[in-house]
């Protein structure tokens, strides 16, 4: 019996975890970095405490810590000369890299970044009307961090850019444009894989815009991370076009419907990746297996099937205590001296249902959760196989618009969603205003409510990672799902600025991060003092 031929694309997937597992062999002779273990415990203890009030999706926790120090170290410092080593530091005594496993060398690297980003945000040229310094600074600094924790850990982005670009060469052959949508707009053969290239990032992985932009920019300019003197003048002076190119990328007219593509396909993609991961060496043999590749696609799901639920549970629970720390905080520093100066009193019940709904309503959310049929694994199986084999019949999937609507349909519609809008929070202002709820408290447990609301539906889509069948509609579904529209994408508008102004972060950057780094690092050098004193005896 003949083995079927493995695909091109997944040839080189092969061959690319072949050189990443490579690159995970130590070399001899280098030096590492290591810092003290009693100072790195009790900074790793404050940095789980961050975590919980910057909590974001887990596999995004330590550039977010990267950038937050970043913006601290370099905030107040005219030069940055000589920040690299201190930065990397603080970096493993958080425990965001073991110790002893960062090269020396990269501290140059390191250094050599936060020159080239801060050049670029010193040399810039005058700042768009519709865009703010503070915007422009964490755009160009959440970039940075992205290349810092690629070049502090270079395995983590080789294997998954590796499985990006596969699913995303995959899919510029299977995806083709609907008439609707080549009708309203004529699409490109390179928009059409950036878009590609940028919903598959954000399928597989659930990048977010920072690291997504990252990418983008080392695929718009392949030598981004080795820019010339020349060449990085010349990027300065356009950066602000770049990013408007950037924005742009994001806020294409298909982006969302791209990503619904790439988002139900992805799961053969992870599966396959988890069974190249077990054994880079061999696989190319073993996939040429089919009765090897079914076993195998079927212990990877079930592996990432257990996972599933307690990663779900992880996520709604810190989700849920970030935003409940910053309830609480609101609670002590707005809605206490409001009730007390303004209203005469402070109402209980207010304070009660402030913290209880919200959690509530995420513990709803999540307990409703339901994971994926028995059929599902056969569709994965089948999915796999399309895309590992060569000569095996694939799907085409379709981008398309909705057909256009009259536009007094369109006008009555919108008219009507106005009218849902007010209805839900009516309703609920309504029951809050016979409870007699202060209206400071109203407005904060509809915003929080709201947020709750949208994380918990992103929550549940995430768990939804490992479907390929289309949900199943039901009717009184849809009138849930109808009604809790409003309230979900006034979430999703609430959450853009959450990431901008929540309390409870900017409390501890300003007031606590800094005094506790001096802390941290006094505490270093004193133990370093008494392990020279106690060498001095002999």
């Amino acid at each position: 019996m003949n083995m079927p031929e493995l695909s091109l694309p997944t040839q080189k997937l092969i061959n690319k975890y072949q050189n990443w597992l490579q690159s995970l062999q130590p070399k001899k002779g280098e030096i590492t970095i290591r810092v003290d273990e009693v100072t790195s415990k009790v900074a790793s203890f404050y940095e789980k405490i961050r975590e919980i009030v910057d909590w974001r999706e887990e596999h995004l926790m330590r550039r977010i810590a990267i950038e937050r120090i970043l913006k601290r170290r370099l905030l107040f410092k005219n030069c940055v000369q000589n920040v690299a080593e201190s930065f990397v530091l603080e970096l493993i005594r958080g425990g965001h890299f073991p110790n002893n496993y960062i090269k020396k060398s990269k501290i140059n690297q390191v250094q050599n970044i936060l020159n080239k980003y801060t050049f670029i945000l010193k040399n810039a040229p005058p700042i768009p009307k519709s865009k703010t310094q503070s915007e422009f600074y964490t755009n160009i600094l959440s970039v940075a961090a992205c290349e810092i924790e690629e070049t502090l850990d270079p395995s983590l982005y080789a294997r998954e850019n590796a499985l990006i670009d596969y699913m995303s060469t995959i899919m510029r052959e299977r995806i083709k444009i609907g008439k609707y949508a080549m009708s309203f707009k004529k699409i490109s053969e390179e928009e059409k894989n950036i878009q590609i290239y940028v919903a598959v990032q954000q399928a597989l992985f659930k990048l977010d815009e920072p690291i997504v932009n990252y990418n983008l920019l080392k695929y718009l300019f392949p030598d981004w991370v080795n820019l010339s003197s020349s060449r990085l003048e010349e990027i300065t002076k356009a950066i602000h076009d770049i990013w408007a190119k950037l924005n742009n990328i994001h806020c294409h007219f298909l982006a969302d419907k791209f990503y619904k593509i790439c988002e139900r396909y992805d799961t053969a993609y992870l599966i396959l990746g988890d069974i190249i991961t077990e054994n880079p060496m061999e696989a190319e043999e073993n996939l040429r297996q089919p009765t090897f590749l079914e076993e195998a696609v079927k212990k990877a799901y079930n592996r990432r099937l257990k996972t599933l639920r307690s990663r779900t549970n992880r996520s709604a629970f810190y989700s849920t205590l970030s935003i409940f720390l910053t309830n609480i905080f609101s609670l002590y520093v707005l809605e206490f001296p409001f009730s007390k100066y303004v209203m005469g009193h402070i109402s209980c019940l207010a304070a009660i249902l402030d913290v209880a709904m919200p959690t509530f309503l995420m513990f709803l959310l999540v307990a409703t959760i339901r994971l994926p049929s028995k059929k599902n694994l056969e569709l994965v199986i089948e999915e796999v196989k399309k895309i590992v084999y060569k000569d095996i019949k694939y799907d085409v999937y379709e981008v398309e618009l909705y057909p256009q609507r009259f536009w007094l349909l369109r006008v009555i519609f919108k008219i009507f969603y106005t009218m849902l809008f007010f209805f839900c929070y009516g309703v609920i202002i309504f029951f809050l205003y016979k409870l007699q709820y202060p209206p400071l408290s109203c407005l904060l447990l509809l915003m929080f409510t709201s947020l709750i609301a949208f994380t918990g539906v992103k929550i549940r889509r995430r768990a939804q990672e490992l479907h390929i069948t289309e949900p199943k509609e039901t009717f009184f579904g849809t009138i849930i799902e109808t009604l809790a529209i409003p309230i979900i994408r006034t979430g999703k508008w609430l959450s853009a600025r959450w990431k901008k102004m929540n309390l409870v972060g900017v409390f501890f950057t300003f007031l606590v991060d800094t005094p506790f780094l001096v802390f941290i690092e006094f505490l270093e050098q004193w133990h370093y003092f008494l392990k020279e004193k106690t060498e001095d005896i002999r």
